[in-house]
């Protein structure tokens, strides 16, 4: 890769930061196994002067929803669950649901669910769960179940998504891709299989063996000052986000309750540390001569499971993520094959098989919307690559 090219990558991240668009941000970029770029630039938190540092501590989000389903992706090597398997087996209260069906009135009808969800409809999102909106989102408001936010529940995770399966669900198991709580849910059945908390799986089974040293679902209060700040971007500057769950810096991820183990959306990492979980991906489910999947694994994972049912351009959806299908289609660099995702925080990640590229960005952003920031990251990293690794000899 070009460092002189990258550097335009600091240069318009820089710009960004003037701008107050984006208040910090850190970019970690590996190819074919090296580290070739890692910046930090901007504020950890503007209103103290603090400089955003490459250690900095995130709040990843839904960038959970990739490691959760490699647990679930150990569990079926292990022989413990397989993704047939019907959710009623590890979890059974749902052994019957339902759905909310439109009745074309402004109202609607609960139906029983026409099959069984599986722990495959949850990996590729067509459980038909969503986040507590659409039709029947009236009972789940009053279920105090709603939005993607854990961390500041006092109950454990796994009750509340027993509470879910009384609730009726947007869509019928299997028919459509429905963002939303399957994770979570997913999160669920590894406590069942493994008759560990999430936390403690992850921790022993992931974090561990891959050096993942800053990871958590909650802070380590000795890490606390390394907690970047959300700040709102309403499109006119940036602002402290205010307080409220999952915003204010000194809240539920350092002080508490520390009960529930969002696999959804729940932890807190490091680029350092996101970028070692996706080489592991990228090497075929081993780095550094610890191996935590097969390589036939990651390459089920990173298949589109969904053809017509996803329907962004150029892209499918594998056990996880979602994966490039068609580079015209998609209009924007990259490889077929490549696959990755994104966080509520404006964050997000891929990794380009193809290029042997691995690329993570975090910052601390919401909303997102209105900004071309991770079009630009993506355009600035693919021209700085002067060889293609898909086409090198050999």
């Amino acid at each position: 890769m070009s460092s002189e090219r990258l550097d335009r990558l600091t240069t318009a991240l820089d710009q960004y930061v003037d701008d107050e668009r984006l208040p910090g941000v850190v970019v970690r970029v590996h190819r074919a196994g090296s580290v070739v770029y890692e910046e930090a630039v901007g504020f950890r938190d503007r209103e103290a002067g603090a400089p955003m540092r490459s250690d900095a501590l995130f709040r990843i989000a839904s960038q959970t929803k990739a490691v959760v389903s490699v647990a679930i992706m150990m569990l079926q090597e292990d022989g413990t669950l397989l993704l047939s398997d019907p959710l009623s087996r590890w979890l059974p209260a749902f052994a019957e649901t339902t759905v909310a069906e439109p009745d074309g009135s402004g109202g609607y009808a609960v139906v029983p669910a026409r099959r069984a969800i599986t722990l495959r409809d949850l990996l590729t999102h067509t459980a038909g769960v969503g986040y507590g909106g659409g039709p029947g989102g009236d009972t789940w408001a009053d279920a105090d179940i709603t939005g993607w936010y854990f961390a500041h529940r006092t109950e454990p995770v796994r009750q509340t998504v027993d509470r879910m399966a009384a609730l009726p669900f947007p869509s019928h198991p299997g028919e459509a891709f429905v963002y939303g709580y399957s994770t979570d849910i997913l999160g669920a059945v590894v406590e069942a299989a493994s008759g560990e908390t999430l936390d403690a799986f992850l921790r022993d089974r992931i974090f561990d063996p891959l050096d993942m040293r800053d990871t958590h679902f909650f802070v380590p209060r000795e890490k606390a000052g390394r907690l970047a700040v959300v700040y709102n971007n309403d499109g006119e500057g940036l602002t402290r986000a205010p307080e409220g769950p999952g915003m204010n810096t000194q809240g539920e991820y350092l002080e508490g309750p520390r009960t529930s183990f969002s696999g959804g959306a729940g932890l807190v990492s490091t680029a350092r540390d996101y970028g070692r979980f996706l080489q592991m991906l990228l090497d075929g489910g081993a780095l550094e001569g610890r191996r935590i999947l097969s390589p036939s694994t990651v390459a089920l994972m990173t298949q589109d499971h969904l053809g017509d049912r996803y329907r962004a351009p150029g892209a499918g959806f594998g056990l996880g993520f979602t994966v490039r299908t068609d580079v015209g289609a998609a209009g924007v660099p990259g490889s077929v094959g490549d696959f990755g995702w994104g966080g509520a925080y404006h964050s997000t990640y891929w990794v380009d098989p193809a290029e042997e590229l691995v690329v993570v960005y975090l910052t601390q952003v919401r909303p997102g919307g209105g900004l071309d920031d991770h079009a630009r990251l993506r355009a600035l990293v693919y021209a700085s690559l002067l060889e293609s690794a898909a086409l090198a000899p050999g």
